[in-house]
């Protein structure tokens, strides 16, 4: 077992070195994620993204010249048995040293968000990780959201929301003082994540909720968006890269209105000033 985990490991840096570890490590730099004397609580769901991160935080944390400490939590929000058996497993084949604890999330979201579960689900699970986190003296938690959830997160926003909003590649938390979330897979494409997970031939669960059971969020809008890129991409391969670059170039003066902090500013407030 320790010769497959080392293989595994050693993937990462060698075969999917383009595509997964300078991604990675381009993040972790120009974005400022990891500081000297961090501890870091690396979050794992269990599914492909966020063991995957568990991995290359491992790695950077040996190859490195910041030091700082990792743990890996797990929180259960309300698995099957047959799920967190996978988690435990997959954790023992990779050498990841979880820590589990428990949570009623899944109760809770069954009986008070039939409409959005999934959106419930996110923000309890979040509140979870961080006091979890905070408990063990951590100053910061590491989640596994990668490059295609940046990107469609942006065009979720715009063509359901109504408004410009992306996901940041890191965030300080309003309800936990001295807490960060960091997303050091932020530049890593999910095919890229994909193709690392079936070279190594491993299994993860998905989102292993309920709801994401039923036939009717198989059409979810999240989906809808995936698709929509991947048709767009057969046109111009450059849609996915675009879409992200938009983030970073955002024309103020072309814009109706902004909003900072809550409050919205109108075009109209600063257009008479430069006559």
């Amino acid at each position: 077992m320790l010769e497959r985990q080392k293989e595994i490991e050693h993937s990462i840096i060698t075969k999917f070195r383009k595509t997964i570890w300078r991604p990675f490590t381009k993040a972790v730099r120009d974005y400022e994620l990891i500081n000297e004397g961090d501890k870091i609580a690396v979050c794992i769901s269990g599914g492909k993204d966020s063991v995957l991160l568990a991995k290359c935080m491992e790695e950077i944390k040996k190859h490195g010249k910041v030091n700082f400490e990792l743990v890996y939590i797990v929180m259960n929000p309300g698995y099957n048995d047959k799920n967190l058996e996978r988690i435990i497993e997959n954790a023992k084949t990779l050498g990841i040293d979880i820590k589990i604890f428990n949570s009623d999330i899944f109760e809770v979201v069954n009986k008070h968000a039939s409409d959005s579960p999934c959106y419930l689900c996110a923000r309890m699970r979040r509140g979870f990780l961080y006091d979890h986190a905070k408990s063990l003296g951590c100053n910061k938690i590491a989640l596994g959201h990668h490059f295609d959830d940046v990107i469609e997160t942006i065009l979720l926003s715009m063509l359901y929301g109504g408004e410009y909003k992306g996901m940041m590649p890191k965030l300080k938390s309003t309800n936990f003082e001295g807490m960060e979330l960091i997303r050091p897979l932020y530049l890593v494409r999910e095919e890229a994540i994909i193709a690392w997970k079936n070279y190594n031939n491993l299994e993860f669960i998905n989102c292993a909720c309920k709801f994401t059971e039923k036939d009717s969020l198989k059409d979810s809008k999240r989906l809808e968006i995936k698709l929509l890129i991947k048709e767009l991409e057969k046109k111009n391969k450059n849609v996915a890269y675009n879409i992200f670059k938009s983030s970073e170039n955002v024309n103020i003066d072309t814009v109706l209105a902004t909003k900072k902090n809550g409050t919205k500013t109108s075009f109209l407030e600063n257009y008479n000033k430069f006559e």
